[in-house]
């Protein structure tokens, strides 16, 4: 049995950490592609190139030349863009992914604005002091009408809003608030940069044991995952097996949890490939990774994307347990190096 190679725990979690620290919601990734970029170029056999829509690609040459194996995580998350300066100066906000509107309440935030300038906020209710509104505060609907952003400038009017810069299209960035502790990661967005982070390990336990891959290995860090569309672009045809990897949902009614990698077999999309999932069930248990096999009913994936936009080859989904998915995530260091093992493990053998 080919021994896997020592994964970094440390690099695992500071390129974690330093990745989530990076502002990337959909449309307005680049700044998250772009530090992967800087990083894989510091690991030796990394061939680096950028597609048209902005993704990273980054190819590992195989032992054998025939066939070739994919991999994707997404860098992109959830956000917002502003919709409207109020009156007040204060802003309306439209969403970049699927997330319920509480989720946001009370998040620091940074916009973007066009020119180059970032400026802080927090998103609150219109109506947010119980001291002035009463019940009322804790009886609104929260949704796009009722949530605003509140500038951390000297704003009370729509045109001293727009003397700051901000216009109708700036991108909103949410705090993800990091933090590591007794090995849980608790953050925003480790949907998907937990998935992003296990891929760099990977490659870099591959480069430090001198190691390639049995076929040559192609890695999509994609920008468009959360709106769909993904790797529906910028991946090679001819695929032997394309392995999404992403984060596993975890809550009531799931096989997940925060201790384990996962392998979903089947989401909103339909089933993936049986064959597939099953020859990575097999690697699971010859390598001893601490695995579950679940079903997510309100889920899609970058794999889907590819198959939807004509890719033949099998598909797969593997990832860390997060808990509170679309939320204030968490996950554990133990469901992170589990996921790395997994991807190394196709790697060598597939």
């Amino acid at each position: 049995m080919t021994k896997l190679p020592e994964i970094n725990t440390q690099f695992l979690l500071d390129f974690l950490t330093k990745l989530l620290n990076t502002p990337s919601p959909t449309g307005f990734a680049e700044p998250a592609v772009a530090f992967t970029e800087q990083i894989l170029k510091t690991i030796t056999g990394v061939t680096l190139a950028r597609t048209r829509k902005g993704a990273l690609l980054a190819t590992l040459e195989g032992e054998q030349d025939d066939g070739g194996l994919a991999l994707t995580a997404h860098v992109d998350t959830l956000g917002g863009m502003v919709k409207e300066i109020k009156s007040s100066g204060r802003l309306k906000l439209t969403r970049i992914g699927g997330y319920a509107w509480n989720t946001i309440e009370g998040e620091g935030c940074t916009v973007f604005t066009r020119g180059g300038r970032q400026v802080r906020g927090s998103i609150l209710l219109t109506k947010a002091s119980s001291h002035v509104f009463g019940n009322e505060t804790g009886e609104m609907k929260r949704d796009e009408d009722s949530l605003e952003v509140r500038l951390d400038a000297r704003t009370g009017s729509e045109l001293e809003t727009l003397d700051l810069g901000i216009n109708v299209g700036d991108f909103i960035a949410f705090d993800p608030r990091v933090e590591v502790n007794a090995g849980y990661v608790r953050s925003r967005h480790l949907d998907d940069k937990a998935g992003a982070a296990a891929l760099v390990a990977a490659i870099k336990a591959l480069a430090e044991a001198g190691l390639r891959p049995r076929k040559k290995a192609y890695f999509l860090f994609s920008n468009y995952e959360e709106v769909g569309h993904g790797a529906a672009s910028g991946l090679p045809e001819d695929l032997d097996s394309l392995l999404a990897v992403d984060m596993a949902a975890v809550g009531e009614g799931q096989n997940s949890d925060e201790l384990h990698a996962s392998l979903c077999v089947k989401d909103s999309g339909g089933p993936y490939h049986h064959g597939f999932s099953t020859r990575l069930r097999e690697l699971a248990e010859k390598y001893n990774i601490a695995h579950k096999v679940d079903i997510y009913p309100f889920y899609g994936s970058d794999a889907e994307a590819w198959w939807r936009a004509g890719g033949e080859a099998p598909v797969a989904l593997i990832g860390p347990g997060v808990d509170a998915s679309h939320n204030y995530e968490r996950t554990h260091t133990e469901a992170l190096l589990a996921t790395t093992k997994w991807v190394l493990a196709y790697l060598l053998e597939e």
